[in-house]
């Protein structure tokens, strides 16, 4: 029940492989909110470190995620987006309460604070199932590329 997939994302975030972290969008809400997902894979190339006997998806790979959901809000009503990126400002209220593995779905809610001319603060929540593994307060600024 995709409103947006992995063909329409690329289109607007300018991350690709190994890096792209976001796999569908489930709900958006113009300039306002926005649920995304990312599947996470044993095969994603960080478990080879992070920890071989004991893999877990990195907290700051978590974030990114986040703010990569979040920039598709931000990016997908620019017309001319392929000329723009998004910038992190800042990143508040960090918590990672459980950790994430392979075989866990993130659903990603990314809700808009204040928005201002090219600067944004969001607030995101990370959930595997029902339970909430991360939040941040993330600040961002869309700059020209």
């Amino acid at each position: 029940m995709a409103i947006i997939n992995i063909d329409e994302i690329m289109k607007v975030l300018p991350h690709r492989f190994p890096f792209l972290l976001v796999d569908r969008i489930l709900e958006l809400e113009e300039n306002k909110r926005i649920v995304g997902i990312k599947n996470v894979t044993i095969n994603e190339g960080f478990f080879q470190g992070h920890f071989p006997k004991t893999p877990i998806m990195p907290g700051v790979l978590i974030i990114e995620a986040m703010a990569q959901v979040g920039g598709i809000l931000l990016l997908r009503t620019i017309p001319d987006r392929e000329n723009k990126l998004v910038y992190f400002m800042g990143i508040d209220q960090a918590k990672f309460r459980k950790p994430v593995l392979p075989g866990d779905q993130l659903r990603f809610e990314v809700e808009v604070l204040r928005l201002k001319s090219r600067v944004c603060k969001m607030q995101g929540k990370a959930y595997v199932g029902e339970e909430l593994v991360a939040e941040a307060i993330i600040m961002s600024s869309m700059v020209d590329a």
